[in-house]
């Protein structure tokens, strides 16, 4: 008996002794694979294609092609790409065919073969050399195709980017009547050639980089040299650089990193899906950041204003443009204070309510038992929870499930009694004045600022409204977007730039761009460019024969 269980205990410390000699070999392979995946490439062909199938963990949509080349004993070349990133009939046209056509390979070493089939055999554009590990898999990632060949250190790349993606189709957030129908979708080189479609000049500079340590997300800095200020340039570029992220996976993840003030609700950071809009901030000395994966370009620096103005502004006579301006504006408070005004005045000031009027109301809210605020704070949390379903819910069923339920659950509470048909009026008029303004983020802004402003009026009445929109334009006035003041040009007042603002001056005298943003480059039209009637205003008619005028 105690024989047995001393063998019983033998076997299961070779077990655990075993285990622990295979989980250390595991590991030293690992380790060896890493260290291979982060130096130079090797000269053998099966090495490098080891290193391959173990740093992408076999992966199926790695495609790994052999071919046999090279005159008297053949010479073993690879070429590899990842399935879906890239143009397979390029890559069969351009480069397999291009080789296994090619009789002229006679040479027999394998830096020879590289020179020969990156100089004489690769019909593409854009190649270049890859003699490391990290610009390898960097290549392939991003859509591009290796050439590697057995004796050689080197490898080639190939620009053969493609596969599936979405087409140019119209924009779905910011739509005008007049303008152009193109919007941007998640592909950079795509929404980089949209704009450069709109301004052919060679002072159009991009900036490419990689941002998220795994992602390696490929982000562009564009603007126009000679009209951007290099500071704000300089800016852009040393916060990108500062962003130390894992992924970068939408537009939304650089703004949070590069803004100016995190404790406000107010966007700092415009971002538009329009190719022509971003064309126009560009040619005020904005830049523009593309992300790949996104069809959101982000614009800086952003001024308050910038977020009630429509590419559709510019198209339009300035008379009517500046009557849309103006009523955004209108909407913007009454959207904002809305709901406050009618808690103060029905809670404190019913003086200044006439008297009729104040008898319906005092008659409408007899059977509710609620006060004032807490009636607009059910109604107003009450609209947010169904815009919000109507977003979330799937494109059939949610606009006819948002307006079902707010004819249903207004016309419900006010039998009930829960609330006055009064407030759901001013509840209605405030929801669809905050869908005026034509920046969504601004419209979030201030739909929560709204809050404040209700509790403000339930507090103090008009005595509280004021003193919380004078604090609200404290706030904006100290507000930056990368060095430039949120509320210029009102504050600080620039009279040259002051016409461009909630009033818009016709095309023919807006001379300057804006000061604190262009460069010393400001001047953007001629002179005398006003549009003037001929001399002669006679009526002009053709003669003919008998004819008399």
């Amino acid at each position: 008996m105690p024989s047995f269980f001393k063998r019983h205990k033998r076997k299961k410390i070779d077990k655990v002794h075993n285990n622990k000699k295979e989980q250390t070999k595991k590991e030293d392979s690992k380790e060896n694979s890493s260290q291979n995946a982060a130096g130079p490439l090797n000269r053998s062909l099966a090495a490098n294609l080891e290193v391959i199938k173990q740093k992408t963990g076999s992966s199926p949509d790695v495609i790994i092609r052999r071919l046999m080349v090279g005159g008297g004993p053949p010479v073993e070349i690879a070429i590899g790409y990842v399935e879906g990133l890239v143009e397979e009939q390029s890559v069969n046209d351009f480069l397999i065919k291009s080789i296994l056509n090619n009789d002229d390979i006679e040479v027999k070493n394998g830096e020879e073969i590289l020179n020969k089939i990156e100089k004489d055999i690769i019909a593409l554009g854009s190649i270049e050399r890859v003699n490391d590990w990290e610009k390898l898999f960097q290549s392939m990632l991003s859509g591009k195709t290796i050439i590697l060949i057995d004796g050689s250190s080197e490898a080639i790349s190939a620009n053969t980017r493609g596969g599936e993606k979405r087409s140019i189709l119209e924009p779905s957030t910011q739509n005008t009547i007049r303008g152009s129908r193109e919007s941007f979708t998640e592909a950079i080189g795509t929404n980089i050639a949209l704009v450069r479609r709109i301004i052919n000049n060679p002072n159009l500079w991009i900036e490419p980089r990689k941002l998220g340590t795994i992602t390696q997300t490929d982000v562009s800095v564009m603007y126009i040299n000679g009209i951007v200020k290099d500071e704000i340039v300089e800016e852009v570029r040393k916060r990108l650089d500062n962003i130390k992220l894992d992924s970068i996976l939408e537009s939304g993840y650089i703004e949070q990193m590069i803004q100016d003030q995190t404790m406000t609700t107010f966007p700092t950071i415009f971002h538009t899906e329009r190719p022509d809009m971003v064309a126009g901030n560009l040619l005020e000395g904005r830049v523009a950041i593309f992300i790949n994966g996104t069809p959101f370009v982000l614009l800086a620096p952003a001024v308050f204003i910038q977020f009630f103005q429509t590419p559709e502004d510019y198209y339009i006579r300035s008379d009517i443009a500046t009557a849309t301006r103006f009523l955004r504006v209108i909407t913007f408070f009454i959207s904002l204070m809305g709901p406050a005004i009618y808690v103060a005045a029905t809670t404190f000031h019913q003086e200044m309510i006439p008297t009729q009027f104040l008898l319906i109301i005092a008659a409408q809210r007899d059977v509710v038992p609620f006060p004032a605020f807490v009636e607009a704070l059910i109604m107003e949390v009450t609209f947010e929870i169904l815009r919000e379903a109507g977003i979330r819910m799937p494109k059939i069923i949610g606009p006819t499930i948002s307006i079902v339920g707010a004819l249903v659950i207004g016309q419900a509470s006010v039998q009930a009694g829960i609330v006055s048909p009064a407030m759901v009026i001013v509840v209605s008029i405030t929801a669809i004045a905050s869908f005026a303004t034509p920046s969504f983020p601004m419209a979030i802004s201030i739909r929560l600022i709204r809050f404040l402003f209700m509790l403000c009026a339930a507090t103090f009445g008009f005595y509280g409204i004021v003193l919380a929109f004078i604090t609200l334009l404290a706030h904006l006035c100290g507000l930056r977007s990368f060095g430039v003041p949120y509320m210029s040009p009102l504050t600080p007042f620039i009279p040259e730039n002051a016409g461009d603002t909630i009033f818009r001056r016709p095309w023919w005298d807006l001379r300057e761009r804006p000061r604190l943003i262009g460069s010393k480059n400001t001047v953007r039209k001629g002179n005398n460019q006003k549009p003037e009637p001929p001399a002669a205003r006679e009526m002009s008619s053709r003669k003919g024969d008998g004819d008399e005028i």
